[in-house]
């Protein structure tokens, strides 16, 4: 690393060009006292490479950065022996060494706010616990708004804060200027002030970590480097180093950069899928008079920088709109040095900088640092035990918050070793949710590009990303396109959005983005109306598609043991169910028809092929008479909605489809045109009439085309998932992912009918389910319809509002849509009881309260269901006969 040389150099471009020469040619090295300590040994615990390593433990955890010292640390405190930490270099000397310091909970899901507050709160007592000196200050933070769009998103980020318990205040420009004294605010239109927000030094805080986990037994052994991870059977056997094996039962890969290159050097590949970028940050030296170290951390996100206080100066980074990703060819390191500086590169993060602070003009110099920090493809670190490997897990991909996120995902971690599950909700976290497919390291080092601009930028709902796309698509992908399909991507499957019709400003239309009503809103709202009139086709072919078969009863048993509802059913039937863990929490929520007497076809949301592989094969028992077959890329998966369905189906197949020939939830394997074997199912997700094609893939453009030609004389047009959206959320169906998770029983969310306690099998979940059952249960799945809410002008919900009852918060959105039926909005959340009530909720509670949904700080009042608004529906057909929706009758 360079510095500027001693002679004064001041920040203002008019010293930019001879600053670069001074940086370029002259200065000797200056280290970073308090932000880039010098990694130390520790008293106790800790070896060297000379000491020798047990030749056996417990779990070995591989990275001594701040992440690996915080799983040590928490599993320690979990009462766990015989753990070993092994360092490939010395403790805390990659990216930890060089992190920018800032703790904050300003965070874009909720579990990642609770894990940064989790952070917060261990690293300020830290201190006193270990007598090591962390550098730890409560600076409070400031996001800064320079325009309407990102003011909505901070407000909607303090509403989803204060759910959670974290003090947070919208304020006003005038605020800001009293709250730190360099920041330009005539720019502003406002800033959210997040008072809890903290820094410290990383690898003083990873020392602390380190030295605590040491005193309560774990082993740590540096310049110790892991080559391969032994595999036998599909579990964890050990670990062999360049001092020698360790044999153990638990793996944790916590290596940062080199997280992917260690996943592949398991003897079963294991996929962790992140990639590295250069980042870059700004020091300089003490201002006249030094700013107060206590000064709140600024971000300036319009500006893509933050600035924190350091040694009487300021440290300022950014993430910039070109990032420059590094290791793509996987290029190892001991110890990650200060990597080459760019000032050319930094200059538009300095231009923003000097807008945002212009008393630093004057400013010296006193280092550019350049360090590389690993990114994930969806902004989200990795967290949980690998689908392919037991007792392999990874905790990586940090995503330039490890200081905010270490703390909380270490203890996360440790959780789901030492319980089998966290004690949070952390899917958007788990691994699970990314497969081989995303391990592309061409894919990573484009979607990288993205993701690093992207932390910064404004997101407004239901974005996407643009690169990686194309990866996996449907055989109908380029007829559709050439129909005007919008597309988004789902676990890297291209989803169509809604279909543009001929005429419209397509390029408006893509680059519509906003808070409020979208421009697509009339496009979906046809889709709909013709779902309910006519009919209408969904390319549904991302789902994920098991076959599950034997040649005994093992399939059935094995369903039977997962499933809460009863899989025993005659031959061509369909079963909705869920897959419940031992809480009674669902695992999977899945449609199963039972295809002959020894085989099932499984049919699970498209973000759970890996997840819901992982659990099904880790129930399975080691019997070569069962098999599980993944038969996603087999079928082409069309969804026809509407009361005319049954008109087109009948005249392809010559085959009557009313329903009392073709009952619902029913399965026939049928000819549909010249096609044979098309699975034809009376299901639509939608709670609307109409049938599932699942259409071998050499026959999907074939029927396809027959449907839509068929479909003419009945109105038929093609639909996307916004429509699908709108349509299930009216009708309060729940999907996992969105409104389920691991913690939802069924008994929560009005699906009791779905459980079946009196079939034969005992299956998961059942004993947690009767307790529930006879206690009651805390809280409850609820459909809530604004009121005194106009779409036009107000601000849409769209998931993650608060939700009050009676004046108290009560619980958050879990899903949002507009129902084109109610001219309303419907928001599906759940609500428990307040502090101090009773906690049994009944629906009496439910039924009691006055109900509002606080989107970005305004609340609208909201009336309040435990079942669907048939009542609703027959009112709105009553004021609106002109509509002609008649077809509507008895629904």
């Amino acid at each position: 690393m360079r510095s500027c040389v001693r002679s004064t150099r001041v920040l203002s471009p008019v010293f930019f060009p001879r600053l670069l020469l001074d940086v370029r040619h002259g200065g000797a090295e200056v280290g970073q006292r308090g932000l880039r300590c010098s990694p130390r040994s520790l008293a106790a615990g800790v070896e060297g490479s000379s000491m020798p390593l047990p030749s056996q433990a417990r779990v070995v955890i591989c990275g001594g950065g701040i992440v690996g010292s915080s799983v040590a640390y928490h599993l320690a405190k979990l009462g766990w022996t015989e753990v070993v930490l092994l360092e490939q270099g010395r403790l805390g000397a990659g990216t930890t060494r060089l992190c920018a310091g800032i703790v904050s909970v300003a965070k874009p899901i909720s579990i990642e706010s609770k894990m940064a507050d989790y952070s917060n709160t261990l690293y300020e007592r830290l201190e006193e616990e270990t007598g090591v000196k962390t550098g730890y200050m409560k600076t409070g933070s400031l996001c800064l708004a320079q325009n309407q769009d990102r003011f909505l998103s901070l407000k909607r980020l303090a509403s989803r804060l204060k759910v959670i318990g974290i003090s947070c205040n919208v304020i006003k420009p005038k605020d800001v200027a009293q709250l730190h004294p360099l920041v330009n605010m005539h720019d502003l239109v406002g800033a959210l002030h997040l008072p809890g927000d903290a820094v410290a030094s990383p690898p003083d805080v990873s020392h602390a970590l380190a030295v605590a986990a040491a005193s309560h037994g774990v082993m740590i052994h540096e310049r110790t480097s892991v080559n391969h991870v032994m595999v036998e059977r599909g579990h964890v056997t050990g670990v062999e180093t360049d001092r020698g094996p360790i044999e153990c039962e638990y793996f944790v890969n916590c290596a940062g950069q080199w997280a992917y290159e260690l996943g592949q050097a398991s003897e079963v590949k294991v996929s962790v899928p992140l990639h590295g970028c250069e980042h870059f940050y700004l020091l300089t030296k003490p201002l006249q008079p030094p700013l107060q170290p206590n000064t709140p951390v600024v971000m300036d996100m319009d500006g893509r920088i933050y600035v924190r206080a350091w040694q009487g100066g300021v440290l300022s980074g950014g993430f910039e709109k070109n990032p420059k990703p590094i290791f793509t060819e996987g290029r190892n390191q001991l110890e990650i040095q200060n990597m080459q500086e760019d000032w050319d590169h930094f200059e538009p993060m300095l231009g923003a900088l000097l807008r945002r602070m212009p008393n630093l003009d004057a400013c010296e110099i006193h280092q550019l640092v350049n360090c590389p920090e690993s990114f994930t493809p969806d902004m989200r670190c990795l967290m949980g035990e690998t689908p392919g490997v037991h007792g392999y897990f990874v905790l990586a991909g940090m995503n330039s918050s490890g200081l905010s996120f270490a703390g909380g995902a270490g203890r996360y971690l440790a959780e789901w070793m030492t319980y089998g599950y966290p004690t949070a909700n952390v899917w958007p976290l788990d691994i699970t949710r990314f497969g081989s497919l995303q391990s592309s390291r061409t894919f990573l080092r484009h979607r990288v590009m993205e993701v690093m601009p992207l932390l910064y930028e404004l997101k407004v709902p239901r974005w996407d990303f643009q690169t990686g796309r194309q990866l996996r698509t449907s055989p109908l992908y380029d007829r559709l396109d050439a129909q005007g399909a919008r597309w988004m991507e789902k676990h890297g499957f291209e989803r169509a959005k809604y279909f543009v019709p001929a005429g419209k400003d397509l390029l408006a239309l893509d680059q519509s983005k906003t808070f409020y009503k979208p421009d697509w809103f009339d496009i979906v709202g046809a889709e709909v109306k013709c779902c309910k009139e006519a009919v209408c086709v969904i390319d549904m072919s991302s789902f994920t598609k098991f076959e599950l078969s034997s040649t005994g009863d093992q399939a059935l048993e094995l369903l039977q043991h997962l499933c809460a509802n009863d899989l025993d059913v005659p031959v061509g039937h369909i079963v909705h169910t869920g897959m419940l863990n031992e809480r009674g929490g669902y695992e999977n929520d899945c449609s199963v028809v039972r295809l002959s007497k020894n085989s099932f076809f499984i049919i699970s949301p498209t973000d759970q092929q890996v997840r819901c592989w992982a659990w099904i094969k880790q129930h399975m028992p080691n019997d070569p008479q069962l098999h599980l077959e993944d038969v996603s890329w087999k079928y082409t998966a069309l969804n026809l909605i509407g009361p005319r369905a049954m008109d087109v189906l009948s005249e392809l197949s010559y085959v009557s489809m009313t329903p009392e020939h073709f009952p619902s939830l029913f399965c026939k394997e049928m000819s549909v045109g010249y096609a044979n074997g098309i699975r034809v199912m009376s299901m639509t997700h939608t709670g609307e009439p109409g049938f599932m094609l699942y259409i071998p893939i050499e026959y999907a453009l074939h029927v396809y085309n027959e449907v839509m030609s068929v479909g003419q004389k009945y109105g038929i047009r093609n639909a996307g998932y916004y429509a699908l959206r709108s349509l299930r959320i009216e009708k309060f169906f729940a999907f996992w992912g969105q409104d389920l998770d691991t913690f939802t029983t069924p008994l929560e969310c009005g699906r009791e009918f779905r459980v079946k306690f009196d079939k034969d099998t005992d299956f998961l979940g059942r004993d947690a389910l009767l307790r529930q059952r006879q206690e009651g249960v805390s809280r409850r799945f609820i459909m809530l319809v604004l009121e005194d809410h106009d779409c036009e002008l107000d601000l849409w919900p769209w998931w993650g509002e608060p939700i009050y009852r009676s004046g108290e918060l009560a619980g958050v959105t879990t899903s949002s849509a507009y129902s084109y039926t109610l001219e309303r909005h419907v928001c599906l959340g759940f609500v428990s009881p307040p502090p101090g009530a009773p906690p049994v909720i009944t629906p009496d509670f439910i039924n009691r309260g006055d109900y509002e949904v606080d989107i970005a700080g305004q609340r609208y009042p909201a009336k309040a269901k435990l079942y669907p608004f048939s009542s609703l529906f027959a009112q709105q057909r009553r004021r609106k006969d002109e509509m002609e929706l008649s077809n509507f009758q008895g629904k």
